[in-house]
């Protein structure tokens, strides 16, 4: 028997997959637990849609993150903490607060888990790599001044 599966089944197949499998094991398991559909042609015809749906919507996903990225370089940050001798700063700046700041002076909202940063422990100039996609990385300049 044909069918779609509607979520991932370990060793039988992945979501939006149309696989044939055993008619007991379609109608006794996976029909009755709600993991997959019978493959008619209007189910098939639904799967489709929801697949170009899906595609579109990445793909406009994956334009904003351009944009964003376009913004992002375009920028600067600017963070104040106190410092020592040599400039070696009292603790550390963080990501937390490198995006706090980005959404405080120019209403940017990116979470803290996308910057791909260590702690940044020195006064100066300091190049950020940002994941916004997977296939989209944007280099965000901070600058560390002193307090």
């Amino acid at each position: 028997m044909k069918v779609i599966f509607l979520k991932d089944v370990k060793g039988k197949g992945k979501k939006g997959e149309v696989k044939n499998v055993a008619d007991g094991y379609a109608h006794n398991f996976l029909l009755k637990q709600g993991l997959a559909v019978e493959a008619s042609n209007a189910n098939v015809k639904t799967l489709d849609a929801q697949k170009r749906k899906e595609d579109k919507d990445a793909q406009i996903e994956l334009e904003n993150c351009e944009k964003l990225k376009e913004t992002l370089e375009q920028l600067t940050v600017e963070l104040k903490a106190k410092s020592g001798e040599g400039g070696r700063l009292f603790g550390s700046i963080t990501s937390k607060q490198v995006a706090d700041e980005l959404q405080k002076k120019h209403n940017i909202k990116v979470d803290k888990r996308k910057f791909d940063m260590e702690a940044i422990r020195t006064l100066g100039h300091t190049n950020v790599p940002v994941k916004l996609h997977p296939k989209v990385t944007a280099t965000l300049k901070v600058h560390v001044t002193e307090q």
